[in-house]
């Protein structure tokens, strides 16, 4: 195997769908996923979105900031409980860490402790982002990569197998960039996802996968060592 530590990081539309909520049966196919890479012996963390349930930018309007991005937040903490359940139900040992503190339903995050769920073979998935407004998953999951020390950071798309010039579902000749530099991203304006979260991983030397989570064993694959969707490095 190329890598043997990762974080995935996986939208909120995954759970649903593509629809509102969480879907069931979205949830256990993404779950069978991951399950075929976990069991090639991988640590796997996981960073969750939130937009099945909640969208600051639109939902938002009118709100002061900081709270619409706290129930942002809140709605992430949703999916990961339920990717958990999922992911225990086809046998895969799980732990959720959150940010902000619910110690009911999840632990919460301790570095220290994440790492060591991670030896042990269970999968981890982090909920509430970094647990701070202006900050998104996207940023939160390049943080969470850099703390325990992954090799690589896993950005899932849903229909769409990379980078591209424009969004390929609304101009199907639009161009596939294969490999790419953090500059190129930031330079041409690629909004794959936010700059910060670009920015930070350009600063640490993070190399980033962008991949379509469905394509054909496309995870496992990536784990191999295979060349699939867009590569972002130095």
């Amino acid at each position: 195997m190329k890598y043997h530590r990762v974080l995935l990081k996986l939208s909120g539309e995954f759970m649903s769908g593509n629809g509102f909520g969480i879907q069931p049966e979205a949830t256990k196919a993404l779950a069978q996923e991951i399950k075929k890479a976990h069991d090639l012996g991988v640590q796997i963390a996981i960073v969750v979105g939130g937009g099945n349930f909640w969208r600051g930018a639109k939902q938002g309007v009118g709100m002061d900031r900081a709270s619409a991005d706290y129930i942002g937040m809140l709605g992430t903490i949703m999916n990961a409980l339920a990717l958990q359940d999922a992911l225990e139900f086809v046998g895969v040992p799980t732990r959720v860490q959150t940010a902000l503190t619910i110690q009911q339903v999840a632990e919460p995050y301790i570095r220290r402790r994440a790492l060591r769920h991670l030896e042990k073979g269970r999968i981890v998935i982090f909920g509430g982002g970094t647990g701070n407004p202006y900050v998104t998953t996207d940023s939160g999951a390049a943080l969470r990569a850099l703390e325990i020390n992954a090799e690589v950071a896993l950005y899932a798309k849903n229909k769409v197998d990379g980078v591209y010039e424009a969004d390929p579902l609304k101009n199907p000749t639009a161009k596939k960039y294969d490999v790419l530099s953090y500059m190129e991203v930031l330079n041409l304006g690629l909004e794959v996802m936010d700059k910060t979260a670009i920015s930070l991983c350009m600063d640490n030397a993070m190399p980033i996968v962008v991949f379509d989570m469905f394509s054909d064993g496309a995870l496992e694959r990536i784990i191999r060592g295979e060349h699939v969707g867009t590569l972002i490095h130095v």
